[in-house]
């Protein structure tokens, strides 16, 4: 088989989950697994390992994070010359590749993407993958029904051609698959890819899901319960990275709840190695592990307030204060961090133009501190803000939300960037409204957005032209409005494309999350030892 992740080779090698499935799959007896990447040319027809053809192998299996990558899948295909739509593939008279697709993007919701491939595995790969090819040194010859056979009994298999209508209505669920023990199959880098874009770092999974339920996150819903590794294990594999990098990349949605962070930053850093932590909530950096960051040579920190008021913390479940923020930037930045990246999102459900605001404020109060501890060593580091506009997403409490109006969304970040263009020692970013438009469609679309991702496929850098003749009714391809699924809101008894999948989460507790929202209620963060609210433990 061959595992082609549909964008550039390396973007896909430093994707810890596709590094993940790579050994999974190179480890399964019966299994001989190529890798195909997207070219620079746009490309992607032949296997990187032997340079064979796509279609000559006999399961191609995607590997998707992103929904952004949806249209390389049709591009990948095309270039491979493998119809990209399954109905074309059975009905061509010849034999194809079995198309299996999998990854967080196919968690929350395979539909737009469902006319183009045969089989999803949905969920956690570690068991699941095994469990659908054991047996396989023996399937010599079976053939692509027997192949769809075999793949489809596990748990966590979704075949789209049990369901053929434009909104799934079945009584069958597809319950998506976890890994409860994440030492059982510790996630480390597997292939040394020094042109990947963390080229520079070893990563090591700390950690999977996040116990605070901020109510935007997808990945704080679908990946719970909540799972942490042991600290042995963790500082085992940070320390035997460091034969092949100075710099220890340690992944998980939120670090710094992890109880051994500190242990394993000190461990590292006493072994000449340093660490780059994912993103740390603030109120959870203690003295000690500022100082454990500090002293082994981290240099920049990612701290994620996602919101510049206390209002707005409330509404999204952020379960943090401004005085909790600025008492972490003056631990970690007095410690000798250099440099901030501070994470917020706009166009929030009930955000006003004074939320808006609070960014510029609450970034200004930190940069205050950061300048206060820099004169003092003689060295000023650097805040790197990113403000992005708020896509609703699936299996989550805003997953019934529509996404703001693009053109409101660009005034709210126009006006921000021209207040921080007169901010000294601070960089400004923000994902294009645009982009946000996009995304939304494609993770809450059903399967008529297929034909959407055709035409982007084809359609080259004019993307938002065709998404604009879209909405205006006049391309020829699409007979929908995409804005139907990006700025309508859902009432809580309408069907949503992805409910046919068991998340453990009962959806009433997320229609209750979004009234708490609504109220300016927060939520405790689980406790998975004793708290089952949600369904997921």
């Amino acid at each position: 088989m061959c595992l082609v992740y549909p964008n550039a080779y390396g973007v896909g090698m430093a994707n810890l989950g596709f590094q993940a499935v790579y050994k999974i799959l190179a480890t399964t007896d019966g299994v001989y697994c190529e890798r195909a990447f997207l070219g620079e040319d746009g490309r992607g027809a032949y296997s990187l390992e032997s340079g064979r053809a796509l279609g000559d192998f006999d399961v191609v299996a995607f590997s998707l994070s992103f929904e952004s990558d949806y249209p390389n899948i049709v591009r990948v295909l095309n270039a491979a010359g493998i119809p990209a739509r399954s109905s074309l593939r059975r009905d061509s008279g010849r034999a194809w590749p079995l198309l299996l697709a999998g990854g967080p993007a196919t968690f929350l919701n395979p539909e737009p993407v469902a006319p183009f491939f045969d089989l999803f595995l949905i969920g956690e790969g570690e068991e699941m993958i095994p469990e659908s090819f054991r047996g396989a040194a023996g399937w010599a010859g079976i053939g692509f029904e027997g192949l769809l056979e075999r793949l489809s009994a596990v748990e966590g298999a979704y075949r789209p051609d049990f369901l053929r209508t434009a909104e799934p209505r079945s009584s069958r669920t597809v319950k998506r698959r976890y890994l409860r023990d994440l030492d059982a199959a510790p996630a480390t880098t597997t292939v040394v890819a020094p042109d990947s874009v963390f080229g520079d770092h070893y990563l090591v999974e700390t950690s999977r899901g996040c116990e605070w339920g901020c109510r935007f996150c997808a990945a704080g819903f679908m990946y719970r319960p909540v799972r942490h590794r042991g600290n042995a294990g963790v500082i085992q594999d940070s320390l035997a990275g460091l034969q092949y990098s100075g710099t220890i990349g340690l992944v998980g949605a939120e670090l710094a709840s992890h109880p051994g962070l500190p242990v394993v930053c000190e461990k590292v850093g006493a072994s000449g190695g340093r660490v780059s932590p994912s993103s740390l909530k603030a109120d959870m950096i203690s003295p000690r592990l500022a100082r454990a960051l500090g002293s082994s040579g981290t240099r920049s920190v990612t701290v994620a307030p996602e919101a510049g008021s206390e209002r707005m913390r409330r509404v999204i479940n952020k379960n943090l204060s401004e005085d909790e923020i600025m008492r972490a930037a003056d631990l970690v930045v007095g410690d000798g961090v250099d440099s901030l990246k501070l994470y917020f999102m706009c166009a929030l459900p009930t955000e006003t133009e004074e939320d808006v605001d609070a960014i510029y404020d609450l970034t200004d109060k930190v940069r205050a501190t950061m300048l206060g501890h820099g004169r003092g060593r003689g060295r000023v580091g650097r805040i790197k803000v990113s403000v992005n506009p708020f896509v609703p997403k699936p299996w989550t409490p805003f997953q019934w939300d529509p996404m703001l109006e693009v053109s409101s969304a660009q005034r709210k970040i126009a006006s921000l960037r021209r207040r921080f263009g007169g901010l000294a020692n601070v960089d400004f970013d923000s994902e294009s409204p645009r982009e946000a438009y996009l995304q939304t469609l494609l993770s809450r679309g059903d399967r008529r957005v297929a034909s959407v991702v055709e035409a982007l496929a084809a359609g080259g850098s004019g993307w938002w032209q065709q998404i604009q003749e879209m909405r205006r009714g006049r391309h020829p391809d699409i007979d929908f409005q995409p804005d139907d699924f990006v700025h309508r809101s859902y009432d809580y008894d309408d069907l949503l494309p992805w409910d046919f999948i068991d998340h453990h989460i009962d959806k009433d507790y997320l229609w209750l999350e979004r009234r708490r929202a609504l109220s300016g209620r927060e939520t405790e963060p689980c406790d998975v030892a004793t708290c089952t609210t949600c369904g997921a433990c």
